[in-house]
């Protein structure tokens, strides 16, 4: 950019730091560059000078300097064709603010040790008419299925991290443990943290802990049993109303009914035979408020390995047509 030129914060933008927006807005700046220009008074909002953790609102104008060119990307970089039509495949719902998609299970959400394929990486193929490629707001497990929400833009993006923070958000998950849960509907409460060890998601595991454990935190889980097969296994609908690293797998084991195919939960009792050894865990269902008004539902199809299993323990979907209403009482 060549030239001094005045920008809008727009609707989309929202409420944000100045030095957060200027990184969206011209991501190739370096944080260093931008407190110097900041510093210097060569950005300035509505005529003012600011600092870096001041914040900007939709209406507010910002000068900016010329800046230098960005450095070429290379081509290499682009998305492949059959990359975009993939990620594109998994859309289920999508306007202007949000995308959900269907994750299938053992496509990681980002990169770590030995994950070169990764949901993050494949983003810019959810841009469609946008500028920007969409930001995740939570996470699933590589294993996990199911719902996964996206925000579109900065404003979306700060009005569903707020509803996931303050848990105006309601997540159902189906799952098939071993054996037969008792009671049938319940909630399981536990203290937890990180084991020592290493971090990276293929080795990270959450063990039981004390309140004054350092590192604990407290998760609550609430379930129901939808199926039973006769005491070999049973079809499970879990509502996390906390959203720990593997809450749901964790609260399951320690309960004695451990998710079929879990590697890294376990208990003593046997998996029964023709089962597929992929974790049973799917994300179901969301319902969350809408950035623009309103509220938005979506459920995410069974995936193949847990209809196999659905298939073989004679289970059948039409016995929860409502995800939610194993839970009315707690809403």
């Amino acid at each position: 950019m060549k030239a001094v030129e005045s920008v809008m914060v727009s609707e989309d933008d929202g409420v944000t730091r100045i030095d957060r927006w200027l990184r969206r807005r011209y991501p190739d700046l370096t944080q260093g560059q931008i407190e110097k220009l900041l510093r210097t008074g060569q950005i300035r909002v509505d005529g003012a000078r600011v600092k870096a953790s001041d914040r900007v609102a939709p209406g507010q104008s910002v000068r900016v300097p010329p800046l230098p060119d960005a450095p070429p990307r290379p081509a290499a970089g682009a998305l492949a064709p059959k990359d975009e039509a993939y990620v594109r495949s998994l859309v289920l719902h999508r306007d202007d603010d949000i995308i959900v998609l269907n994750k299938p299970a053992g496509l990681a959400v980002q990169g770590g040790t030995k994950t070169t394929r990764h949901l993050d990486a494949l983003m810019d193929g959810l841009k469609f008419d946008a500028e920007k490629k969409p930001k995740l707001i939570h996470r699933l497990d590589r294993d996990t299925s199911g719902c996964l929400v996206l925000a579109r833009h900065p404003r979306a993006a700060a009005a569903l991290g707020e509803a996931f923070r303050d848990r105006d958000t309601d997540k159902i998950y189906w799952a098939i443990v071993l054996g037969s849960p008792r009671p049938k509907v319940g909630e399981l409460r536990s203290w937890m943290r990180k084991a020592p060890g290493p971090r990276d998601a293929d080795r990270e595991m959450m063990q039981r802990a004390r309140q004054s454990d350092e590192g604990a935190v407290h998760a609550v889980t609430q379930y129901a049993v939808v199926s039973e097969a006769a005491q070999r296994a049973a079809w499970m609908a879990l509502r996390p109303v906390t959203g720990r690293t593997h809450q749901l797998r964790f609260h399951m084991a320690e309960f004695g009914h451990a998710i079929v195919g879990d590697p890294k939960y376990r208990c003593d009792r046997p998996t029964p035979g023709a089962l597929p050894e992929v974790l049973q865990l799917h994300a179901r269902a969301i319902r969350l408020p809408h950035p623009s008004g309103g509220e938005i539902n979506v459920t995410a199809p069974l995936p193949p390995h847990m209809r196999k299993a659905f298939d073989a323990l004679g289970f059948e979907e039409r016995e929860a047509r409502d995800p939610f209403a194993p839970f009315a009482k707690h809403a």
